[in-house]
């Protein structure tokens, strides 16, 4: 901690003053940002020195070395000329079976992507090769089950706009903090309540080592949840913690920043629980000790925070990306989509609603309600009572939104989605299958399906159901 702040105090102003953006360098190259960004990766010019935020600040000697290279080079595109070459032609289908889309191996937590644990969600290679054979720079790409924005985040970093739909709140807001710009001042800001946490919690963690008397715990005086079962799930000095903590994420100012900071700390909540995990709602006892919740939360915010800043120096502001909080029976108004990509939930497969419910409660989101608006829920289909649900009610639901999203989507546009099997009733349910015939029912045809085998890590459901190790990549075509 002592190198970090040391490094920190040697950034004088008048250096930093003297320090240009990437963007600032890349106008004066006469290149795009991406450009810029390419050629460093490759090692074409010189890496700058980032300052204490994650920033690259380039020196007068170092910017003349790119606009040097960007003469010699003589690559000149601009994003006109590629979005027009890119809309004049029709996607080749056929390009999409070269891919191996099993992706073994590949790195899925780039970027803001490993933001927040959110179980069952797809890896980004997926949407990006889906975004970038069937769509063009400028289109608005959506994702109509959002979950935690892996498709939004593509289709941005990839100069497309973007729209994602989810009925979960929680998703909502970690599809924004994935998604949002964040500036310097909003950096230093979220660094400031970094350290804040670690200063606490070296405090706490002193008072309780080497004492022969037992010291009062801390209290936080801010606002709790008034859940009956808090105490069943959490610690006393775990909910004080959060507390104290949460409020600190609340009064954080820019919305971008703030909204990260709380994602950032949803993130922690089933870890410090007595829930075991994220996909197993039991409850064990974990010894979480006091201070270790602030501890937690600091490295989950600094890693964060770091995150945002790589994903916000490499995105181009005129892409937009909006987050609509809503129910897909009672579909909400977004623009017209060029391509949608979603994973979509699989029926008797997974209850975000019960998993997410400890962080959507200190968050204050209405869970209720989204237990009920929750399409697929385990808890639905695996009722034995009367109006427990159906593969006729995914049916039904499917059929309601394919009509709806064929109306949204242009017409020759491509919905694809990424999907498993499921076990209803001890019956094997092909959801793939049930997708495109509802869908053919309204005016999609299908046009490729591909198998693909999953990472034995990446999706896992209810134990009961077992493992899902192969899913379909559906592409459907809108005929209307």
């Amino acid at each position: 901690m002592q190198v970090y702040v040391t490094i920190a105090a040697m950034e004088s102003e008048q250096t930093k003053s003297d320090r240009l953006s990437t963007a600032e360098v890349a106008r004066m190259a006469g290149v795009h940002k991406d450009t810029l960004l390419r050629w460093l990766k490759a090692g074409h010019v010189p890496e700058p020195r980032r300052d204490r935020h994650g920033w690259r600040h380039f020196t007068e000697s170092e910017a003349n070395a790119v606009i040097d290279f960007a003469n010699a080079s003589g690559e000149i595109i601009n994003d006109q000329q590629m979005s027009f070459l890119a809309k004049k032609q029709t996607p080749y289908l056929g390009k999409l079976t070269t891919i191996d889309w099993d992706f073994a191996g590949a790195k899925t937590s780039y970027l803001t992507h490993g933001l927040h644990p959110y179980p069952a969600k797809f890896i980004p290679q997926i949407p990006n090769a889906l975004i970038q054979e069937l769509s063009g720079v400028g289109d608005m790409v959506g994702d109509i089950f959002c979950g935690s924005g892996t498709t939004l985040v593509e289709a941005i970093t990839l100069k497309r706009h973007a729209v994602g739909i989810d009925a979960n709140p929680l998703a909502c807001m970690i599809s924004r903090a994935k998604t949002s710009v964040i500036s310097e001042a909003d950096a230093s800001d979220l660094l400031a309540v970094v350290q804040r946490a670690r200063s606490l919690s070296d405090l706490i963690i002193s008072s309780e080592e080497g004492s022969l008397f037992p010291k009062e715990q801390f209290c936080s005086k801010q606002w709790r949840p008034q859940f009956e079962k808090l105490d069943f799930w959490f610690d006393a000095h775990v909910i004080e913690e959060l507390a104290e903590v949460l409020s600190w994420c609340r009064d954080v100012e820019s919305l971008s920043a703030r909204t990260l900071a709380l994602t950032a700390f949803s993130a922690i909540v089933v870890a410090v629980s007595k829930q075991d995990s994220d996909t197993r709602y039991v409850r064990r006892e974990k010894g979480i000790a006091p201070g270790e919740i602030l501890r937690r939360f600091a490295r989950s915010l600094e890693q964060a925070t770091r995150a945002a800043v790589e994903y916000s120096e490499l995105i181009e502001p005129r892409f937009m990306c909006q987050v609509v909080e809503g129910n897909l029976l009672t579909p909400p108004d977004i623009p017209q989509l060029d391509l949608m990509v979603c994973s979509p939930p699989y029926p008797n497969a997974y209850s975000y609603h019960l998993y997410h419910m400890t962080r959507m409660i200190w968050l204050g989101m209405d869970q209720p309600l989204f237990k009920k608006q929750e399409i697929g829920s385990h808890r639905k289909y695996s009722s034995n009572s009367k109006n427990g649900a159906t593969v006729e009610t995914f049916k039904a639901e499917f059929s309601s939104i394919l009509a709806w999203l064929s109306s949204q989507l242009k017409a020759g546009g491509y919905a694809c989605f990424v999907v498993g099997d499921s076990t209803l009733k001890g019956q094997r349910i092909n959801n793939a299958d049930l997708i495109s015939d509802v869908g053919q029912a309204v005016g999609f045809q299908e046009v490729m399906r591909i198998d693909r085998t999953m990472q034995s890590s990446k999706k896992s459901f209810n134990p009961a159901i077992g493992k899902i190790k192969t899913e379909n990549i559906l592409i459907l075509q809108n005929a209307q």
